[in-house]
């Protein structure tokens, strides 16, 4: 197993020849040593690379990656191999309500896995990066003081950034004025604003979320650009992305929306609305709920709903490939 004397070089990972796609690095404590061994979790199906800083620090785990890549069943079980506590970083699983459409893990799946930062804000008010690193900040400490390993999961790389590098988050007020201006945009000219005024954040943003769109454009037209982030960590970190090729993850993609819906995904934001949740900001929450909600207006067929969703998942995929990419290097 990965220990926290040890530190491996990411820039000396060879593949093991297994029919898994599991990576082997060069330990400085001497020899070689597999990322994680037979006695540990052995996932046939994905890539999986493990990294850590290079100082002794308090110990933190992140399992991140694209979605559908098995992110919270794996974290689960190494949890419970590692003595861990999950941290979700999944900007919609941090709603109450949003349970199918955001792949939120179930009470039966933690199999009894302490897991934080679900379920904690109301759907109808938007939830901002700076609530979620209180509120992650504090729950590290927690689970540090209970002598467990901190182990944040999800796909929401602005969330891991924020804690993990302790960034400081801009310190930009809302603009009314500015606001009021661009929510006469349509979508394709806020995404060429941004583009246009912070063309890096463009590349990592969900470019179909209006609500994250218009605070981009409100930082960068403030400062500039959204601030770059600092590398230097408080965490020794172990780092553990999951992937797979492209056809087998759109493969699972399409499976996995196609379960959802049988599982009742659509009933559940028809349900969200008649309890006061905007059409508008169902659209704002993005992927399953911008287009489910679009759908239920009868601004989309149910074909081209599933087809136009799918299409801006694989689209969000690269993006998020694009974000952890830096983590990898």
């Amino acid at each position: 197993m990965i220990g926290p004397g040890c530190h491996y070089s990411p820039g000396l990972w060879q593949p093991i020849p297994l029919t898994s796609y599991l990576w082997r690095s060069e330990s400085r404590c001497g020899g070689m040593v597999d990322a994680i061994d037979s006695k540990s979790i052995i996932r046939k199906d994905v890539e999986v690379r493990v990294l850590s800083s290079a100082q002794m620090k308090t110990p933190i785990i992140v399992v991140c990656g694209p979605t559908s890549t098995g992110k919270s069943d794996y974290a689960v079980t190494l949890a419970k191999e590692r003595n861990g506590e999950i941290i979700s970083a999944d900007s919609r699983q941090v709603y109450k309500g949003l349970d199918i459409g955001s792949g939120k893990i179930t009470a039966k799946e933690m199999r009894g896995v302490p897991h934080h930062l679900l379920d904690v804000a109301n759907p109808k008010r938007t939830f901002n990066i700076v609530r979620y690193k209180k509120l992650a900040d504090k729950a590290i400490a927690d689970i540090v003081k209970r002598g467990n390993i901190p182990i944040i999961v999800g796909g929401t790389g602005f969330y891991i950034d924020a804690v993990i590098f302790n960034q400081q988050l801009p310190a930009v007020k809302p603009n009314p004025l500015l606001r009021k201006a661009l929510s006469k945009l349509s979508l394709f000219e806020l995404q060429e604003k941004l583009q246009q005024l912070d063309s890096e954040r463009y590349e990592t943003i969900d470019i179909h979320n209006k609500v994250r769109l218009v605070r981009a454009i409100e930082i960068a037209t403030a400062i500039g650009s959204v601030p770059k982030i600092e590398k230097s960590s408080q965490f020794e970190v172990e780092w553990i992305y999951l992937d797979h090729p492209d056809e087998v993850l759109k493969e699972l993609i399409h499976d996995r929306l196609l379960k959802r819906v049988r599982k009742g995904m659509i009933k559940e934001v028809e349900q969200l609305h008649k309890q006061g949740v905007a059409w508008s900001r169902l659209e704002a929450l993005g992927l399953e709920y911008r287009y489910i909600a679009l759908y239920l207006q009868n601004k989309l067929s149910m074909t081209s709903m599933l087809e136009q969703l799918e299409n801006t998942i694989w689209q969000y995929v690269k993006r998020q490939r694009t974000w952890f990419k830096k983590y990898t290097k």
